[in-house]
């Protein structure tokens, strides 16, 4: 019920920014750079607007405009295999204060005029992390799955599993091509949960709890064959997994082998790669852009 009330307020805000005027949104949602960037623009004649008298209240439109465009989206995003920050407002986990307050915090560029000083724009961006850490609630961290019988592994600086191709979905029998989302979880191929969000230490959640990246970051021209980006992350001697399968409603969760699952949890140090979040998805490239645009 609360779903369908979220909807009719959108559109209810949408026909009152129709009736003031022509504003659109159009933007990206970038996994791999971490962030949510649009650009906003109104038309100033269908605003009834005149320069440079009316400059002020286009500026203000825009940013009531931004507000209103960019919920939609906000609320459709990913959070996990079966729920959206939809979903988890519907269940009462978070408030619709909380997702509006997670869009007035984005950082925003001053609007600019266009060469021909018909329209106005403005740019705004919301960090990727700041909605993850927006939803983190846990105080501790729940402690990494161990094993009765260790393995022999090596002191690795990073974990980095890669997802670039469709892979067998877990209880079905169908591949499904890999996707991102805010919180994703590891499984091994016994289904023994690895990973997930409250495993993260609290003092690491402003680190991402999965780096998302296109595969041309693993295979650079340097020893580790991999970008800077992922090197601070991942440091020089990360493990390097081939993901198994997929699991889930949305295929966000990835499978491991067992083996390779021992050699993460057969030793302290490895283990704490998960806490620290120091964790790599490496996803096909057409997974990783969502463009969208509305008005």
């Amino acid at each position: 019920m609360k779903k369908y009330f979220f909807i009719s307020i959108f559109l209810f805000t949408g026909l009152i920014l129709n009736a003031q005027g022509e504003i659109g949104i159009s933007g990206s949602l970038g996994w791999d750079n971490g962030r949510m960037d649009t650009v906003v623009s109104l038309d100033l004649a269908s605003a009834g607007l005149k320069l440079p008298a009316g400059r002020t209240q286009a500026e203000a439109l825009l940013g009531y405009g931004f507000q209103s465009l960019i919920m939609p989206g906000l609320l459709a995003l990913q959070v996990d295999s079966s729920s959206t920050i939809a979903d988890l407002i519907d269940r009462g986990e978070i408030s619709l204060s909380e997702a509006e307050i997670i869009a007035m915090n984005a950082n925003s560029i001053a609007p600019s005029l266009s060469p021909d000083m018909r329209s106005i724009t403005a740019s705004y961006s919301i960090s990727i992390a700041n909605i993850r850490n927006a939803l983190l609630k846990h105080s501790r961290s729940a402690s990494v799955i161990r094993t009765l019988n260790p393995v022999s592994s090596a002191q690795y600086t990073g974990i980095i599993i890669i997802a670039v191709e469709e892979l067998p979905a877990h209880g079905m029998r169908g591949k499904e091509m890999p996707v991102p989302c805010l919180f994703p979880k590891i499984w091994d191929s016994e289904m023994n949960l690895i990973y997930d969000r409250s495993m993260i230490d609290p003092p690491f959640t402003n680190a991402a709890i999965v780096k998302y990246s296109a595969a041309e970051n693993i295979f650079q021209n340097n020893p580790s064959g991999l970008s800077q980006e992922l090197r601070e992350i991942a440091g020089d001697r990360p493990l390097r997994i081939f993901a198994r399968g997929v699991f889930g409603i949305k295929p966000t969760d990835l499978i491991i082998d067992r083996r390779d699952a021992l050699l993460i949890i057969s030793s302290e140090e490895n283990r704490r790669l998960l806490s620290e979040g120091k964790v790599v998805f490496v996803l096909d490239d057409s997974v990783l852009r969502n463009n969208f645009s509305g008005k």
